[in-house]
């Protein structure tokens, strides 16, 4: 049984990769991140009941809040680098499947900014930044069984298919990355640069 940081060090502030800047979420992104939920495709392979999207998005919001305040991750605003548009969200989020605590790596994005590559960036900085500052020895992504695109993000991510489940009252799949399977592929990463 893992142990995680009461103090919240899972969140990725003032991080960044090549295209997206990582920080904590604001109330002011409100109107944004609504789109999100007006939008059904955001919940095409998500299925629960479903309240008017300006609840449901101060829902999340409150969530994601508490999450910040109890140690249990939570999401970050990506934000585009070349015009500081809000694009989505994700993190490193204390999640229990199966009666087994674990830290997943979280993405959502905004539609406009779907097949970009950016969903797959954003994962992969949560994971690098999640063992190198050793936060845990595995990484897991809850994904719908129909939802193939983020299958796919998880897949690039390094994470494998490790087994089906019920969680939300939602089938999905586990897809999970061992630490010392990401230090195997930095390894062999850093062999080739010249």
């Amino acid at each position: 049984m893992e142990t995680f940081d009461v103090t919240n060090n899972y969140l990725l502030i003032n991080q960044e990769t090549e295209r997206i800047q990582f920080r904590k979420i604001d109330m002011t992104d409100f109107n944004t991140w609504l789109r999100f939920f007006k939008d059904p495709s955001s919940f095409e392979h998500w299925h629960e009941d479903r309240e008017e999207p300006e609840t449901e998005c101060s829902n999340w919001y409150k969530k994601q809040f508490n999450r910040y305040t109890t140690g249990l991750g939570g999401m970050n605003a990506l934000i585009e680098k070349t015009t500081g548009k809000l694009i989505g969200h994700g993190g490193l989020l204390v999640q229990t499947v199966d009666g087994i605590v674990e830290l997943e790596v979280g993405y959502s994005l905004l539609p406009e900014f779907r097949n970009r590559g950016y969903a797959t960036e954003a994962a992969r900085k949560c994971k690098d930044y999640a063992f190198e500052n050793k936060l845990a020895e595995s990484l897991i992504s809850i994904i719908s069984l129909t939802n193939k695109p983020s299958a796919n993000v998880a897949m690039k991510n390094g994470m494998y298919p490790e087994k089906q489940t019920i969680y939300n009252n939602n089938q999905v799949t586990i897809f999970r990355i061992y630490k010392h399977e990401w230090e195997t592929e930095h390894r062999a990463s850093y062999k080739k640069k010249p």
